[in-house]
């Protein structure tokens, strides 16, 4: 999909989407902390699932600031529904730049029409942003390898048919992250869900350990068929989340802004709309520069993963911005509607349970800013000696 006018048209259809089916359903299945099979399935119809994937294989091939403006109007109406296609993109676009032809034509086309949908199993109870101390291990037997770990976080982990799966085949390379693969996993005997996380927010999405033992994964499912570039292999599908956690936060914090405008206009104070008042006026404005500068640096961060270098500064900042302002942006909206805001009434007391997840979510942003300050100096360096 190309063409801009194409794109503004997906967005758009995005947002009716949203506005129509979502918006409507999300109270009633946050609630229940139920799964959202229907506008999952509708998602689907509409080709969400294969907006990264090449039209060849039956993807709609979308540029990266058309993905994010989707997955903000989907957070929007429901912060969870971004989290759906987060670990499933990521598995896309690493098929797409690093898998091979047999791997691509196997999986694409039925990831783009959310046949199959994936999981990413990377972190694990003793390692999450230190990516190279993971425990799980895959040992070659001829023409398989034998996979036992475990890993814990997972989204989508009950309902995915593939999971891109991060283990150790190579225990005794040194650096220890050489030494690390990306498989591509199959549900099946040996990959097991165990049972829900209860989480803060961030419901309807199942977020699960899963239990690793025994899995035979064919040679051919590593990733690109080279072993020992899981860690680059993860650090590219980062950049990624990161672009797709920015963009969420970005959707909550537009809820935010359109609840307190519209509560500050309709509710009353001493003879007027407390619209009128300048504390009000200041929140807001406040409010409203936070959700469109973060904007600008989704737009930054979707460019630099465009030109297939490493994007890691652009998105770690954007992620840590839009996380950032969301959080702010939500607890502002709670203190425009005083009491009503901390009751469940009110929809911005789910958008002040979500947003804290997103700071946590596709690395902290405490890795975040170190990852732009090395970043930052790396490349300082380099223009140095140029």
């Amino acid at each position: 999909m190309p063409n801009e006018d194409l794109a503004d048209e997906f967005v758009a259809l995005t947002r009716r989407f949203v506005d129509d089916r979502v918006i409507p359903q999300a109270p009633e299945l946050e609630r229940d902390n139920s799964f959202p099979d229907t506008l999952v399935k509708e998602m689907a119809e509409m080709g969400m699932f294969g907006m990264v994937i090449d039209e060849e294989y039956g993807g709609l091939d979308v540029d990266w600031r058309t993905y994010w403006r989707v997955v903000s109007e989907l957070s929007r109406g429901w912060m969870s529904l971004g989290g759906v296609l987060n670990s499933h993109i990521i598995t896309a676009h690493l098929l797409k730049v690093f898998g091979t032809e047999e791997q691509k034509t196997r999986y694409l086309p039925k990831m783009a029409t959310g046949e199959l949908r994936a999981a990413l199993a990377m972190t694990e109870a003793e390692a999450g942003s230190d990516v190279a101390a993971i425990r799980t291990t895959a040992v070659r037997n001829g023409d398989t390898f034998v996979v036992n770990g475990s890993k814990m976080f997972i989204t989508n982990g009950e309902r995915a048919g593939l999971v891109t799966l991060l283990a150790i085949t190579d225990k005794d390379v040194r650096p220890r992250h050489r030494g690390l693969s990306v498989l591509l996993a199959e549900s099946g005997p040996g990959l097991t869900a165990g049972r829900k996380i209860e989480k803060l927010g961030y419901n309807g999405v199942e977020t699960v350990p899963l239990s690793i033992e025994d899995l035979r994964v064919p040679a051919d499912n590593v990733l690109g068929g080279e072993p020992g570039r899981g860690f680059y292999h993860v650090m590219t599908g980062g950049e990624i989340g990161r672009l797709n956690v920015g963009a969420r936060a970005h959707g909550v914090a537009r809820a935010a802004v359109d609840e307190a405008t519209r509560y500050a206009m309709q509710r009353h104070t001493f003879g007027q709309p407390i619209s009128n008042h300048q504390a009000i006026q200041m929140i807001i404005a406040d409010m409203v520069t936070k959700t469109h500068a973060a904007a600008g640096l989704l737009d930054v961060a979707a460019d630099a993963i465009a030109t297939g270098r490493r994007a890691d500064m652009e998105a770690g900042m954007a992620k840590l911005y839009a996380t950032e302002a969301a959080v702010e942006v939500v607890m502002s909206a709670m203190r425009i509607h005083g009491g009503y805001g901390y009751t469940k009434e009110f929809l911005v007391e789910r958008l002040y349970r979500d947003a804290p997840q997103m700071v946590i979510a596709e690395g902290t942003n405490e890795i975040q800013r170190m990852v732009i300050a090395r970043s930052h100096f790396g490349r300082a360096a380099k223009a140095t000696r140029a």
